[in-house]
């Protein structure tokens, strides 16, 4: 182990995986002693590291120990159709900041979707956060529930799937499936991880059910679940740590 991975002063650092809730004392030394803990990307199997819980980045598994969450400030909306995805609006339409107004950090979004499109939308301030996310590289998955018109067969989902060709270069549908039928209205679930705009409704144009009704519910490991339209809350715990492990972070 590195001497410059040491931090004078510090935490040790099976106390610090202890006071997170990952393990008693006793089991944390364990796994460090198994090669399953890391500091700034370094594997460490010591027992007498001292850490700073506040300034390095510490992996357990493979997945991102967050140790401070006031710092990292995620959080899941439910954004209404109507509302644009921007902080401020030239035309004065309402804003996704109108949602967060109590919230005195500086959030970025993260994406965006269009103003007749509802659901969870991401608001972080931390940058990188917001970088990767939206970077094609990383290959986000996002997850839409959309209602159309018509009855929609098998083959619709055989074409998403091998891919279709729209105005600005080809697309495939990372998952489809068929939620719901009644009467001429028919549910689907779609999964993409890319983020042009319009995406989903230019998609099913395409295939021939325009789309009546469109809702995120998924982000990556983030889901909309029971969150109400025009509400937000705070990520935390194993999902905020999940959101840094899927961009590596």
């Amino acid at each position: 182990m590195r001497k410059d991975l040491y931090t004078a002063g510090g935490v040790r650092l099976q106390k610090v995986l202890a006071q997170a809730g990952v393990a008693s004392r006793r089991a944390a030394e364990q796994m460090i002693a198994d090669g399953r803990v890391s500091v700034d990307g370094q594997v460490v199997r010591g027992q007498g590291m001292r850490v700073d819980p506040t300034a390095q980045v510490i992996h357990v598994d493979g997945e991102r120990l967050i140790l401070d969450e006031t710092k990292h400030v995620v959080l899941a909306i439910n954004k209404p159709v109507g509302v644009v995805s921007t902080m401020s609006d030239p035309e004065g339409r309402p804003t996704v900041a109108d949602i967060v107004a109590g919230y005195p950090e500086r959030l970025y979004h993260v994406g965006r979707l269009d103003i007749d499109t509802s659901g969870l939308l991401l608001l972080t301030n931390d940058g990188e956060l917001a970088n990767r996310l939206t970077h094609p590289s990383y290959e986000i998955s996002k997850t839409y529930v959309a209602r159309l018109h018509g009855e929609v067969r098998p083959g619709v989902k055989r074409r998403l799937m091998a891919g279709i060709e729209l105005e600005d270069g080809p697309i495939a549908v990372d998952g489809f499936r068929v939620v719901d039928t009644y009467g001429d209205i028919t549910t689907v679930e779609i999964t993409v991880h890319e983020g042009r705009n319009r995406l989903v409704r230019r998609m099913m144009d395409a295939v021939g059910f325009p789309v009546r009704e469109l809702v995120r519910t998924g982000f990556g490991p983030i889901r909309l679940d029971h969150l109400q339209p025009g509400t937000s809350r705070r990520v935390k715990g194993n999902a905020l740590s999940a959101l840094y492990g899927a961009v590596g972070l």
